[in-house]
């Protein structure tokens, strides 16, 4: 039976009505403060905690604590492992590559869109608004620990200023030590600007504005190195200051990689001093 012409002109105006725009997504939004000092405890731990039971499973391994006896039986065994040369450097490689690969799977996990992101809530992963600031951020990374250094030998007044990653390479046999500064100098920065630069800058920023987070998140990167640092407070401003210029090369330039690329040259640069140091010593 054929359509009457009023109910062909009210379908087809219904027809007109349907919305037929793709559904929009919510933007996505950064991880909350709480999450994101959760995350750098997290990878701090890990590498404590880390430390504790990989030298258990290489003492294992090289059958150091075959028919051990008691508690102080256990411990001369775990110093036994780490006396042959370059073990303790072995140990540090693993104990980083562990705790970098469990929070960039966590991170990833947690905010995936966030990575590609330029600016904040984003995670900056992209390629910089000007390549200059690559440039820029070498000449950086290899000024801080020159201007770094001095500032903190000048605060500190005649106390010596040591730093673990420097201890360690005074038993460290030279061979050892390139692979332990290549690592030091590219996944540790990687890691840590994804960490203070990417996730905790952005967590802060709705609440404190792009200088505010700044500051915030440097005085937390500074504290978070003194135990490294063996709690010598002097080197504070200068681990604020290296902060504050990562973080403003991260803000200035839409991305993380010219933050990465400055601490990755100021790592290999402290840590190459120390090492020939240790060397010629």
């Amino acid at each position: 039976m054929p359509l009457r012409r009023g109910s062909s002109l009210a379908a087809a105006e219904e027809a007109s009505t349907i919305d037929i725009r793709p559904a929009t997504t919510a933007a996505p939004t950064a991880p909350g403060p709480w999450m994101a000092l959760g995350w750098i405890v997290l990878y701090f731990a890990l590498q404590a905690a880390g430390s504790s039971v990989l030298v258990v499973l290489l003492a294992i391994a090289t059958g150091h604590l075959h028919d051990w006896h008691g508690v102080a039986d256990f411990t001369v065994r775990i110093r036994e492992t780490l006396q042959p040369p370059g073990m303790q450097a072995l140990l540090v490689m693993l104990t980083l590559g562990l705790a970098a690969a469990t929070i960039l799977w966590l991170v990833w996990r947690r905010s995936p869109r966030l990575w590609s992101l330029a600016q904040p809530p984003g995670f900056g992963f992209v390629r910089p608004s000007r390549l200059g600031f690559l440039a820029l951020a070498v000449v950086i990374g290899l000024l801080a620990p020159v201007l770094g250094g001095w500032l903190t030998h000048w605060l500190a007044q005649g106390h010596p200023v040591t730093q673990n990653i420097q201890q360690l390479g005074e038993n460290t046999p030279l061979g050892w030590r390139i692979p332990l500064m290549l690592m030091v100098a590219s996944l540790g920065p990687l890691v840590e600007e994804l960490l203070f630069r990417g996730v905790l800058l952005s967590s802060l920023q709705p609440r404190w504005g792009r200088f505010g987070a700044a500051v915030l998140s440097s005085v937390i990167f500074a504290t978070a190195h003194l135990p490294g640092l063996n709690w010598q407070v002097f080197a504070l401003p200068a681990l604020w200051l290296l902060a504050m210029a990562l973080a403003w090369l991260r803000l200035r330039s839409g991305s993380i990689w010219p933050g990465v690329m400055a601490h990755a040259a100021n790592n290999a640069l402290a840590t190459a001093a120390w090492f020939l140091a240790a060397h010629a010593g």
